[in-house]
């Protein structure tokens, strides 16, 4: 994984990993990162899905100790109801590119598409398993995307939000039957439930 990046990094100076969390929950933002390739190894980077979330808060924890630099980029409930998921997401890479301050050569996009950065990009199917950087990426924008929802979980405790993270579990559909959508909900994901 570390090679895949290091090679295209032969030809470019600066290569960045762009990842989402969150396109399918029923609540909550998008989620994307901008991860700049480093210099060196971290180990256990991997698609964020196959690692525990104990693992991920630890890895997250030594890419800022490392100063690895990255971003964020989100797009509100509000936004994907109004543009929809995929623009929504497309808005959130955006956002996430320009916060991190750095025009990067080359972005690696997990994925099959991505929106017009004004740089040069490259889409990757399951990018999260097959590019370094874009699985730190994809652990950056897990870790931070899970912290808010579990913070969200204190105005909202009826939904699970601490568990579910938003996403359509069965408490979390029997809940939103009982008490009705919430200020996060999508309300846009919710025809089909209500």
């Amino acid at each position: 994984m570390y090679d895949f990046d290091l090679n295209l990094k032969k030809e470019v100076n600066i290569l960045c990993g762009i990842d989402e969390v969150g396109r399918g929950p029923l609540a909550g933002p998008v989620y994307a990162a901008a991860c700049v390739f480093p210099s060196f190894e971290i180990e256990g980077i991997n698609d964020s899905k196959k690692i525990s979330a104990k693992k991920r808060k630890q890895i997250f924890e030594e890419i800022e100790s490392k100063n690895i630099k990255y971003s964020i980029g989100i797009s509100t409930e509000e936004e994907i109801d109004e543009i929809n998921i995929l623009n929504a997401t497309h808005l959130a890479m955006k956002r996430a590119l320009k916060n991190l301050n750095i025009i990067p050569d080359l972005i690696l996009v997990d994925g099959n598409s991505s929106p017009d950065f004004g740089i040069t990009s490259k889409n990757i199917i399951k990018g999260d398993q097959i590019s370094y950087s874009i699985a730190m990426a994809s652990i950056i924008a897990k870790v931070l995307r899970d912290e808010f929802m579990i913070k969200m979980h204190q105005n909202y405790f009826q939904y699970g939000f601490d568990k579910n993270k938003g996403y359509g579990t069965k408490f979390h559909i029997e809940s939103l039957k009982k008490y009705g959508p919430c200020k996060i909900h999508r309300i846009s994901f919710l025809k089909k439930i209500l």
